[in-house]
């Protein structure tokens, strides 16, 4: 089950992000849009970085029904870059969406050998998105 924090009425491709997130867990996700003063600070106070990201994970510990965790997308960032790229922000959201859903699922690319990628990209392939974060990256 995906929960949505939208207070900037930010638009959504909710169903295809409540299709992912059903499709990878069984736990409920939420999933906040905040500016990119917010995420500056969380990425500060979680992570000591001084500056906006575009996307943050934070997995809660695997206690019996409880969620698997919040991600937090930066949607003026997701915005920027979209526009950058030529795709819609809706695309962008739901690639971050699907970038920080793997890490929740214990995916980590600065660490593995290329399943993250691999996953990455076949969400990017079933839902006709463009190109991910990693895969833009590694590009």
């Amino acid at each position: 089950m995906l929960l949505i924090d939208n207070e900037e009425n930010i638009s959504l491709h909710v169903n295809i992000l409540e299709t992912i997130c059903d499709a990878l867990s069984a736990k409920e996700v939420e999933l906040l849009l905040v500016d990119a003063p917010t995420i500056q600070a969380l990425n500060h106070e979680h992570r000591s970085i001084d500056k906006p990201t575009d996307v943050l994970s934070f997995p809660i510990e695997d206690f019996p029904h409880a969620p698997l965790g919040s991600i937090v997308i930066n949607y003026e960032l997701a915005r920027e870059k979209a526009e950058k790229l030529g795709h819609t922000s809706e695309e962008e959201i739901t690639l971050l969406f699907i970038h920080g859903l793997l890490h929740l699922l214990g995916y980590d690319h600065e660490v593995d050998d290329g399943e993250m990628r691999e996953r990455e990209e076949a969400l990017i392939k079933q839902y006709h998105l463009p190109k991910s974060l990693i895969v833009r990256v590694e590009s």
